[in-house]
């Protein structure tokens, strides 16, 4: 029987451990108790119950394996401890910051403290038959290979897990606007809330907000689109402030959302139903784009910030970033795979694909001069789809910043774009 160190200072050392070694395996528990509770919190009571299952399964298993000599436990450990820190930097870090302490976060938490020693235990106890340099060699790329797959996959729990998000507090009176609150309902039955502000003359813009925020963000923009006579519906995005159902900060249900609020506008006489456009803004700029590539009574599309739902909407990155481009792009297509598994949501079409099936309608792309990969995502869907898409730089801008920075300028370029885009109607 091989010599014990008894505490985590021995394993890091290169001691060699043996069955008797447990401390690990009250860790791969904790890590197992606290990511059970986290996918028990949403989804279907089968989907609930399924992952519920596996995560147990998963826990025992390792813990079984620890248990017992050979390389398997150490792997099993370190895989485990790797999903616990993914789950408590996507999600125990996330809702601490949105949603203050709650027992999600704080399951979180539990499964990132739990994780860091479990994983440098496992990496430990598969390196200590080497020498001193090479386990510290092998110790250090192990370590950064950790790192990679957690800032690599942490974003798809960060996109599917999402705490609540309360409603702004500024609302259309505070522009000057009389709104309507109104509901309307998806194909998958989801609850949407809005404000509507009728048009003058019939044209209407449904406004989506981006990731985080809700309708009150995008009022100022609605303020110029209904200063120029446009109807405006201002909507919840689904999981956002007064709207029901599960957020996804890619939008990958935009398209529903979007078609159910213009089901809402051709249901209302004083909207010409071939007068529809939708503005969007990030997340919603890209489920704008999308769902015009889906629902043919879109007439024009107007996206500021839009850059990626997918993977495939980063196949410039090799073109533009070279070897890193193409490495960035792999960990992506990993990224947006767990993302799939971990949504009920269908992934999307890409950008340029939606775009292509938009044609001829017209869509304009607004990219910020100080966010490169705007730019450059924004161009890729203009040479992929044709003449349909159009691209503004707004000078000097960041993220979504075009009305704050140029407000001239982005009331001239969208309301100059949507009133040729709409004429027809």
């Amino acid at each position: 029987m091989e010599t014990l160190p008894r505490s985590a200072v021995g394993y890091l050392a290169g001691n060699r451990p043996t069955v008797r070694s447990r401390w690990p395996a009250v860790a791969i528990v904790a890590v197992g108790m606290s990511l059970a509770v986290m996918v028990a919190a949403d989804g279907t009571l089968l989907s609930r119950l399924s992952k519920l299952v596996f995560v147990v399964a998963l826990t025992i298993g390792t813990s079984a394996l620890w248990l017992r000599p050979g390389r398997a436990g150490p792997w099993a450990a370190l895989s485990l401890g790797t999903a616990g820190l993914v789950a408590g930097v996507g999600i125990g870090l996330r809702w601490l910051s949105v949603d203050g302490i709650s027992w999600i976060a704080v399951s979180g938490l539990i499964a990132l403290l739990a994780s860091l020693p479990l994983v440098a235990a496992a990496i430990a106890r598969l390196t200590y038959h080497r020498g001193a340099v090479m386990r510290l060699g092998v110790t250090i790329v192990m370590g950064v290979a950790v790192a990679v797959l957690v800032w690599t996959l942490s974003p798809a729990l960060i996109a599917t897990s999402v705490p609540p998000i309360a409603h702004g507090a500024a609302t259309p009176a505070d522009f000057g606007l009389h709104a309507e609150e109104v509901r309307f309902r998806t194909a998958d039955d989801v609850d949407l809330w809005a404000w509507f502000i009728p048009p003058t003359e019939g044209a209407t813009v449904v406004l989506r907000h981006g990731s985080g925020s809700t309708a009150s963000s995008v009022l100022p923009q609605a303020e110029v689109l209904a200063g120029h006579g446009f109807g405006v519906l201002v909507t919840d995005a689904r999981g956002h402030g007064f709207s029901g159902g599960q957020a996804m900060d890619f939008g990958w249900n935009g398209e529903m959302d979007i078609m159910a609020a213009v089901d809402f506008l051709v249901s209302r006489p004083e909207v010409d139903s071939k007068a529809i456009a939708v503005v969007g803004m990030s997340m919603g700029g890209e489920e704008a784009i999308g769902a015009i590539g889906a629902d043919s009574r879109i007439a024009a599309v107007v996206a500021e910030g839009a850059t990626a739902r997918t993977d495939a909407d980063k196949v410039w990155f090799n073109q533009i970033y070279g070897a890193r481009g193409w490495l960035q792009s792999r960990l992506e297509w990993m990224q947006y795979g767990l993302t799939d598994l971990l949504t009920e949501a269908s992934k999307p079409d890409a950008l340029a694909a939606s775009a292509q099936s938009a044609f001829p309608r017209s869509i304009l792309l607004i990219a910020g001069s100080e966010m490169p990969d705007e730019i450059h995502a924004a161009e890729h869907v203009r040479r992929q789809a044709g003449e349909n898409v159009s691209v503004w730089v707004v000078p000097g801008a960041g993220h979504i910043q075009g009305l704050d920075v140029a407000p001239d300028d982005w009331s001239r370029e969208v309301i100059g774009f949507l009133e040729t885009a709409l004429a027809g109607g």
